[in-house]
C-alpha cells in the first residue's frame, strides 16, 4: 500500500519540524514553505528506496539523493537550499531524540562541489583543432598541443610541463607527471601522434635555442610555454572556430572524459587516464553522461 502524504509527514516528523521552524527558529513563512517542500521530496524519495524513518537514512543515501536532485535538473541554489533544510532537520531530530546521529554531516558543503565547465561536442573539438591554419607560423606546435591536450585529457600544468623525452610516439603513449608528482602513462591516438611527430621533426628544432629546458612545447622565443601562453593559444582557435561557449584548457580535459564515457569506456580506465586518486572524482562525469543520454532520448524517442 502506498503511503499518503500525511503518513509520510508523520513518519518523517515534518509537521513537528514545521512547528519548530516557526516557534523556535523564528523562520519566515517563505523559508518554512521551501524547507517543507524540500523535505517532503526527500521523504517521498526515501519511501521509494524503502527507507521508512529518518534514522534509517545513511550518508550514502543522502549523497545519492543529492545526485538525484542534480539529475532532475534543479538549479544549484535549489540544491544548496535542500542540503540546508536537511541539516536543520537533522539538528531538530537530534534535539528531539528521534535520531542518534546526523548523516548530513558528511555531505559536501556547496562550496566544495565540483562544478563542471561547459563540455564540448566532438564536432566542436574538431572545429577548434581544424581552425589551426597551415599558414600560421607556429601551426605545427599549436595543432600538436591541442591534439595532445584533448587526446590525453591533460591538465594545463601537465601539457606545458611535458618533456620531449616523455612522448613515446612508437608506443603511442605519453608519460605524465600529475598532482604530487604522480606518474602515469596515457595512450594517445593516431591524430595526436601524427601532429606531435610533425611538430617534433619540423618546428621544435627551429624554436629550440638552448633555453627550452627539455620541455616539449616552446614559445616563439624558444622558452617553455607558460600556462597563460597556452590559454591564449586555445582562446585564439576557439574564436576562429566561432564557438561562443566559454572554453578553458580544463574544458578539453572534461570533454575527453565525457566523450570516453559516452562511448562506453570503463570508469576505472578513465580514472587511470585522468590521474584521479579517488574514483569518486571521476564519477562526476557519469552525471554529465546521464545528461547526454537524456538529451539523446528527448531528441530521438517517439515519446521523448
Amino acid at each position: 500500500m502506498t503511503a499518503t502524504p500525511d503518513q509520510i509527514s508523520r513518519q518523517f516528523f515534518l509537521e513537528r519540524f514545521d512547528e519548530f521552524l516557526s516557534l523556535e527558529q523564528g523562520s519566515s513563512a517563505r523559508t518554512n514553505e521551501a524547507y517543507g517542500r524540500d523535505l517532503a521530496r526527500l521523504a517521498t524519495w526515501a519511501i521509494v528506496k524503502r527507507v521508512h524513518a529518518p534514522g534509517d537514512l545513511t550518508p550514502a543515501h543522502l549523497r545519492e539523493y543529492v545526485y538525484h536532485l542534480k539529475d532532475l535538473g534543479l538549479a544549484p541554489s535549489s540544491i544548496r537550499r535542500g542540503i540546508s533544510a536537511m541539516r536543520t532537520w537533522y539538528r531538530f531530530l537530534l534535539a528531539e531524540g528521534v535520531v542518534t546521529k546526523d548523516p548530513s554531516e558528511q555531505l559536501e558543503t556547496p562550496k566544495k562541489w565540483r562544478v563542471l565547465p561547459e563540455v564540448l561536442s566532438a564536432d566542436e573539438v574538431d572545429r577548434i583543432i581544424g581552425a589551426v591554419s597551415i599558414d600560421e607560423p607556429l601551426a605545427f606546435r599549436d595543432r600538436a598541443m591541442l591534439e595532445l591536450a584533448y587526446g590525453a585529457g591533460l591538465r594545463v600544468s601537465e601539457w606545458i610541463g611535458i618533456l620531449s623525452k616523455d612522448v613515446v610516439l612508437d608506443e603511442m603513449v605519453v608519460r605524465v607527471f600529475g598532482k604530487g608528482g604522480k606518474e602515469r602513462l596515457v595512450p594517445i591516438g593516431r591524430k595526436a601522434v601524427g601532429a606531435l611527430a610533425m611538430y617534433v621533426r619540423e618546428l621544435r628544432p627551429v624554436l629550440e635555442k638552448g633555453a627550452g629546458e627539455g620541455r616539449l612545447f616552446l614559445n616563439a622565443r624558444g622558452r617553455p610555454l607558460t600556462r597563460m601562453g597556452a590559454w591564449k593559444i586555445l582562446r585564439k582557435y576557439v574564436e576562429k572556430a566561432g564557438i561562443e561557449k566559454p572554453v578553458t584548457p580544463h574544458t578539453l580535459r572534461h570533454s575527453f572524459a565525457t566523450h570516453l564515457l559516452e562511448g562506453g569506456a570503463d570508469l576505472r580506465a578513465v580514472q587511470e587516464m585522468l590521474g584521479h586518486a579517488d574514483i569518486s572524482t571521476t564519477q562526476i562525469y557519469t552525471h554529465v553522461d546521464r545528461e547526454h543520454l537524456r538529451q539523446v532520448h528527448k531528441q530521438f524517442h517517439p515519446r521523448g
